[in-house]
């Protein structure tokens, strides 16, 4: 029945010994199989490596070191000894990879009753060969219970659909299935599904050089014995897993895996069920009977657990409602969890697996017996739902006569709901649309015809959608980062002291252990800075933190710079650093983590408060409940929304050279602030800035993240290498940058809001008092100006008449928060959209009509000043960039289609998100608002370009090379961008707040306008045809300057807010209130999404069905990089908004240790979005628009579609409203929507009955905030 090369013969019974009847067997290895010897090498700590080439020399390598105490450690994919060594630290003398050549431990066939699978085969390979069993021809009718094609496929199929979303495509090629069991994870996901299958381990041993091979045979639900405990002896090695095929027609097996992420994550719970049933003739006519079943879940204890008393409940009974609820009861009894649980969200993962509630009888015509009404976990509802719908099919194959039982009839709605495990991965689709090219003046202060046309025809100037400049180095590998700059000689590696407690006083820092490690050169801290006269204090406003803690000094968060060791490699420096001996003493009291504490606590930085305030006392107008004979409805609520770390590619680098005996530095740093970097590393150092020089070719991301956090790993690595005269590499591994180097801020707002009920039934916004408080860490950063530009965008794009708006910054025991793409603005956006959504269900009116009806006019201003209409802001085009989406994709019918699905499907629902965004673009502080060029015109007739702004992968660079090309009508490979260096253009701001283009676009055409305006008579004495190097040539020896230095500088009147300006005397009472404080931007980019969500009540899993965007650029320099930025920026958004949850040890999290420390610091605990979580259709579009305040007519991109991301936030919150029904009403939906959040706040009896029965009303799932 099967093919050739999918099947061996079954084992002989009762010849364990026998290596024989598995030499003949096909191995998926057989052409890299090659002759090996055994090896013998010397690897990292001064291991050893071995690779025996046959299965004997393995067991023999197993019998000599297993039994001793450091024993031997198999290594194939290296995906979790990985983890271990380079996280946990731990160490293996010996290691052993099996040569390939061993074809028992790589090979994979089926016989006739079983899968066998070598121990070392890969993941890849195991899902390649289930994928090729699931393609045989089935058979329809009678097959004897004992084989048959559809035995093969169902036990094949679980396998395949769970390997599809088992970590990445690159680990399952190279982790084998002996790896992952052996490792014995509470969270693996693929034992749960082995245990259901009743896999056995072979384990294999020499008790004897001379002697044979002794195996042994070991269930998987036997093989753990606890947390990563599992029988096995120290001389056994796992030769091959055995996993027995269905052997019944009506034998079914699922697999379900929740996590936060749909791609490449771990499991949050996981599970593998399978059941067997028969027909049977009883008393009450016939039935089925559920002769076998195996229920084994992962995540819900220490180890991959079986729920033994559900399954022998549930063996012998019905396969019906009553059953399934008895076994219920018992789940949850077996896995009731503690609140404080490791690993948290104890509810949901019950919740998951457990739930428990009383069943409501439902009884449908077509039914034998009263339906399943789901008051069962959301896992074993699910595979209910999966069994009823299998058994359908198969009874309806079988042979036409047969008397088999009825099956239970399952309502249309129930059949929605299909985990994830088994569904298709969707391909993402789009357009991108943009209005065609054209050149714009835009502050361009020369007509560009002054350029002969046949220059300008070969041009990809401004308009143009040229590839990023540096497009083919990326992508081929050959770009250069900080890291992968050659070593210079004598070079020393870095690796930081850090603090592992907090609110605490640092007693001493002995560096002594540290020199005990061969290869440490030395070790420095606050001392050795005085030693070299310089000045401690860092900060980038108020010098409020240091280089290294002084002794004595309190410890003010988990991994605090306490110094920096250097040796001779990255190894040596780290284990030296970790040999360094620091003791504390208890402050008294607790740490102040989350917001709330800070408010109890009242830790403040009170001199930071800022107040905004329009039309009169709002606190007495909410007090009202009519205005002028109108209805007033005021709500009153709060909204929370979490962290987020920046995650670039590249975590923090620096490279620091001393020259001249150590009186220069060359700082070559990942940083998005080159003269900030450099400043402070000659402050420290007591270095003149002069002979600092900080140079910056490009970053591998910043998003904010290296504005100023990556300043301090620059000042360690220039004090190292001042004090050793020795050039020093300091590169942050991930961890480490994660828990030190801060993120986005959490935010909570409190808010009172009104609104009018006009006599047309139109809803008019009245009044709004609201208090936003950020959690800043533990010292000040940025934390003032990010909550200064969240109180600039709480009102995003509505008219509030009466406002008032307070921002409280709080001083916390995290790391100092900083810096991140939109700096504030989405957190105060998100509120006013979450306020506008309670007030329209308060009044009971669309939410799409409440927006518009209430966006701002162009003869309204905002409550900081700015008009936004006439000649002082530029176009405003929120309310049509509304009505166009509005129109154009029906959005009327695009939500009657989500309440038309939603009232046909029970488990799954599909909600719909229409949000505006404005933001603002400048910079507040009026003296950053300024940049620098210099540019060089070659006689060849090529441009060099150095600016002050820093390449992030942006398209900065492509920018200003369009910028310049477009000036000289000469081609963009024409035009080069040097590194930012701080010796090329000095006093440089950071690259942030979207401001470079404007800033060093305007720089450089300034500059290339110098020269120009030079060249111009040369220009004019030359053939209209000819080329700018001849021009260049004749200038030159005509002793014409063909470099020049440009400069922009934001007009006074177009940039600068004080917050503390007071009204002046006679101050015009026809100009907006506020308006005297200053002018906080230039202008606003605008953008508009619609995005629609289905979401699976039973898990919290969501997917993004459509995204469509909108978006006002002016007149972009390039479509195509700014569309690459509008989607980026949406997906980080969109992350930030659904699964991006920064989590500390705070109240909520007690079982992290100590408190205050950073839980998300990589990968396995923080997910940023895949390629799956992608809008499956993801549509861009740029507005037709100009600008006339920024160069060639264009408008910011990076910051501002960043919030629009949180369009699929509000379509989850409307799918989940949907879930809760009609009766919930409002409800406060925190930020970000992970699995657990959608999950829980659907509200249903489900969950409910794994809450506290005090908290039902109130339950919030837990978060760090």
């Amino acid at each position: 029945m099967f093919p050739k090369d999918l099947l061996r013969p079954s084992e002989a019974d009762g010849d364990d010994d026998d290596d024989d009847e598995f030499s003949s067997g096909v191995s998926p290895r057989d052409n890299l199989v090659r002759p090996l010897v055994v090896v013998d090498r010397s690897v990292h700590d001064g291991g050893t490596w071995f690779q025996p080439t046959t299965f004997e020399d393995l067991l023999d390598l197993y019998r000599a070191y297993g039994g001793r105490g450091d024993g031997i450690k198999m290594v194939v994919g290296n995906t979790e000894v990985g983890i271990e060594t380079k996280f946990k630290k731990l160490s293996y003398p010996r290691m052993v990879y099996p040569a390939e050549s061993i074809d028992c431990l790589y090979e994979i066939f089926a016989t006739d009753a079983s899968l066998v699978v070598g121990g070392c085969a890969s993941l890849s390979d195991l899902q390649a060969y289930c994928h090729d069993l699931m393609k045989i021809e089935s058979g329809v009718g009678d097959f004897p219970p004992g084989g048959g094609d559809a035995n093969m496929r169902r036990t094949a199929k679980p396998i395949h659909d769970m390997l599809r979303w088992f970590a990445s495509t690159q680990i399952r090629n190279v982790a084998c299935l002996g790896g992952n069991i052996v490792t014995a994870s509470p969270i693996s996901d693929m034992n749960p599904l082995l245990c259901c299958h009743g896999a056995t381990i072979v384990l294999a041993s020499r008790p004897r050089a001379d002697g044979g091979i002794a195996r042994r045979r070991v269930r998987v639900s036997d093989f753990f014995l606890g947390y990563r405990r599992v029988d096995r002896g120290e001389t056994e090695v796992i030769e091959r897993v055995e996993i027995p095929l269905v052997r019944s027609r009506f034998e079914y097996v699922s697999p379900f895996k929740q996590a936060r992420r749909r791609e490449d994550d771990i499991s949050i719970v996981t599970s593998g069920m399978r059941i067997r049933l028969r027909p049977e003739d009883g008393d009450g006519g016939m039935r089925w009977t559920i002769e076998d079943v195996v229920i084994a879940y992962g995540g819900m204890a220490p180890m991959t657990q079986l729920a033994t008393g559900a399954m022998e409940y549930m063996v012998g009974r019905t396969f019906g409602e009553e059953t399934f609820v008895g076994a219920r009861r018992r789940l949850l009894e077996e896995f009731d969890m503690p609140d404080d649980v490791p690993g948290g969200q104890a509810q949901y993962r019950m919740t998951l697996a457990a739930s428990h509630s009383v069943v409501v009888a439902s009884v449908y015509s077509l039914c034998a017996f009263p339906l399943f009404s789901c008051r069962l976990g959301s896992f074993l509802h699910k595979f209910y739902l999966h069994c009823v719908g299998e058994l359908t099919k198969d009874v309806a194959a079988a042979a036409s006569g047969s008397a088999l039982p009825p099956v239970p009839t399952i309502p249309s709605d129930e059949y929605s709901i299909m985990g994830f495990v088994g569904a298709p991965k969707p391909s993402i689709r789009g357009v991108q649309s943009y209005p065609a090219p054209r050149i714009a003046v835009g502050l361009e202060a020369v007509h560009l015809g002054q350029h002969p046309e046949t220059a300008l025809a070969a041009v990809d100037g401004v308009g143009q959608p040229a590839k990023h400049v540096s497009g083919p180095l990326h992508v081929t590998g050959e770009a250069m980062y900080a890291d992968d700059i050659p070593a210079p000689e004598d070079l020393l590696h870095g690796y930081l002291i850090m603090s592992t407690r907090c609110h605490a006083k640092l007693v001493s820092v002995d560096v002594a252990p540290a020199f005990l490690v061969p290869g440490v050169v030395g070790a420095f801290t606050h001392e050795d800075i005085i030693r070299l006269g310089g000045d401690n204090r860092m900060g980038p406003i108020f010098l409020d933190e240091v280089a290294f803690v002084p002794v004595g000094d309190k410890v003010d968060h988990v991994g605090q710079v306490l110094g920096i060791v250097v040796g001779i490699s990255q190894d040596i420096a780290e284990k030296g650093a970790r040999a360094v001996a620091v003791e504390y003493e208890d402050l008294k009291g607790k740490a102040v983590v989350s917001i709330e504490d800070a408010i109890e606590a009242k830790s403040f930085w009170a001199d930071m408060v800022h107040e905004m305030q329009r039309g009169g006392n709002v606190t007495e107008m909410l007090q009202k409940t009519e205005v002028e004979g109108k209805k007033l409805v005021v709500v009153e609520g709060s909204m929370r929304s979490g962290g987020q770390e920046h995650f670039y590619l590249e975590p923090n680098t620096t490279l620091a050279v001393p020259s001249e005996s150590a009186t220069n530095l060359i700082i070559y740093a990942s940083t998005q602030a080159v003269t900030k970097t450099q400043m402070f590393c000659a402050s420290v150092t007591n270095t003149p800035a002069a002979k600092v020089v900080c140079r910056m070719k490009r970053m591998g991301g910043g998003f904010g993240g290296k504005e100023t956090r990556s300043v301090f790993v620059s000042v360690a690595a220039a004090v190292a290498a001042k004090l050793t005269n020795r050039p020093v590499k300091l590169t942050l591994n991930r961890d480490t940058d994660m828990s030190i180097t801060g993120g986005r801020h959490a935010f909570l707002s409190k808010y009172k809001a009104g609104a009018v009920v006009e006599e047309d039934g139109t809803v008019k916004l009245h009044a709004l008092d609201v208090q936003i408080y950020n959690n800043g860490g533990c010292k000040f950063d940025l934390t003032g100006p990010v909550l200064d530009r969240s109180l600039f965008h709480v009102d995003n794009v509505y008219y509030w008449p009466h406002f008032h708006s307070i921002g409280i910054p709080c001083k916390t025991s995290q790391p100092p928060h900083t810096a991140f793409r939109g700096f504030g603005a989405p957190q105060g956006m998100v509120v006013s959209e979450h306020i506008l959504d309670h007030l329209a269900v308060a009044c009971g009116v669309s939410g799409d009509k409440f927006r518009r009806d209430n966006m701002y006019k162009p003869d309204q201003s905002t409550p900081f000043g700015i008009p936004l209409g006439g000649n002082s802001t530029g176009n405003w085009n929120v309310p049509d960039m509304w009505d166009q989406l509005y129109t154009k994709l029906d959005v009327p019918g695009r939500r009657a289609e989500a309440a038309e699905f939603n009232k046909k499907n029970k488990w799954t629902k599909r909600g719909v998100g229409f949000t505006p965004t404005k933001f603002g673009i400048s910079f507040t502080s009026k003296f950053m608002n300024q940049g620098g060029a210099l540019v060089h015109l070659y006689t060849d007739g090529t441009v060099l370009v150095s600016h002050g702004g820093t390449e992030m992968g942006q398209g900065l660079h492509t920018k200003v090379c369009q910028v310049a090309a477009q000036a000289f009508g000469i081609p963009l490979d024409h035009v080069y961008v040097n590194d930012t260096s701080s010796d090329k253009v000095a006093n440089t701001l950071p690259t942030a707040a979207s401001m470079s283009t404007d800033l060093y676009g305007m720089a450089t055409l300034d500059a290339c306008l110098q020269i120009l305006k030079r060249i111009q008579p040369i220009r004019d004495s030359l053939p209209p045809d000819a080329a700018l190097k001849d021009v260049a040539k004749k200038a030159f020896f005509d002793r014409v300057d063909l470099s020049a230095h440009g400069f922009f500088a934001l007009d006074n009147d177009r940039c600068g807010y004080d917050w503390f300006k007071e009204k002046p005397k006679g101050y015009p009472e026809d100009l907006p209130e506020n308006s005297w404080r200053g002018r906080a931007f230039n202008y606003f980019t605008q953008g508009v999404a619609l995005s629609v969500v289905e979401i699976d009540v039973l898990t919290g899993d969501h997917k993004t069905l459509s995204t469509d965007l909108l978006v006002d650029v002016g007149s972009s320099i390039n479509p195509a990089i700014d569309i690459g930025q509008i989607e980026g920026a949406f997906v980080q958004g969109m992350g930030w908004s659904t699964m991006e949850e920064v989590i500390y040890s705070d109240d909520d999290h007690t079982w992290i240790k100590p408190r205050a420390k950073t839980f998300t610091t990589g990968p396995g605990t923080y997910k940023i979005p895949a390629f799956n979580d992608v809008p499956e259709n993801f549509n861009v579009s740029l507005l037709n628009s100009e600008n006339p305040f920024a160069v060639h007519s264009s408008k910011a991109v990076g910051e501002p579609p960043f919030f629009l991301g949180c369009s699929v936030f509000f379509a989850i919150k409307d799918a989940v409203a949907a879930a809760r029904g009609s009766d919930n009403g409002y409800f406060e939906f925190r930020l970000p929507a992970t699995s657990e959040r959608i999950r829980m706040m659907c509200g249903d009896e489900i969950s409910s009955e794994c809450i506290a029965s005090d908290e039902k009303s109130s339950f919030q799932p837990k978060g760090s905030f």
